[in-house]
């Protein structure tokens, strides 16, 4: 079972920059230090009255990352395994930006923006860009 908690998001006016973090716990001691044993990571965001949409994601070694078009460009996705953490970097944010984003866990994940594909997910932040 892995647990997933997400931190980091408020209020910033357009332009301006947010640092997401996703932190995970769970993991088993003796398992921890495999990288097979880690998980992809990815962001993924809501706004009001629309569908839940990937933002970013991260493979379990850090090696890969992915982004969806809206955010490629302004959005960087990093993670530090040794702290069990995720980071999204958002800069330059817009108002379109706005929303709740959650983190979510997989492993092996062959599609990184498909909800489905991930087991675990956090409650989500608050973020919300505004003049």
């Amino acid at each position: 079972q892995l647990h997933l908690v997400e931190s980091g998001g408020g209020t910033v006016q357009p332009g301006e920059s947010l640092t997401l973090s996703c932190t995970f716990s769970g993991l088993a001691a003796k398992v921890a230090g495999l990288a097979d044993n880690w998980h992809d990571i990815a962001w993924f965001r809501q706004a009001p009255g629309k569908e839940r949409e990937g933002v970013s994601s991260i493979s379990n070694s850090g090696a890969k990352t992915d982004y969806s078009t809206s955010v490629k460009g302004r959005f960087t996705i990093s993670r530090d395994n040794a702290k069990k953490s995720v980071y999204l970097q958002m800069d330059n944010l817009k108002p379109e930006d706005t929303a709740v984003y959650f983190c979510a866990a997989g492993q092996r994940v062959p599609d990184p923006f498909r909800a489905e594909n991930y087991n675990y997910w956090g409650q989500g932040t608050q973020v919300t860009v505004s003049s």
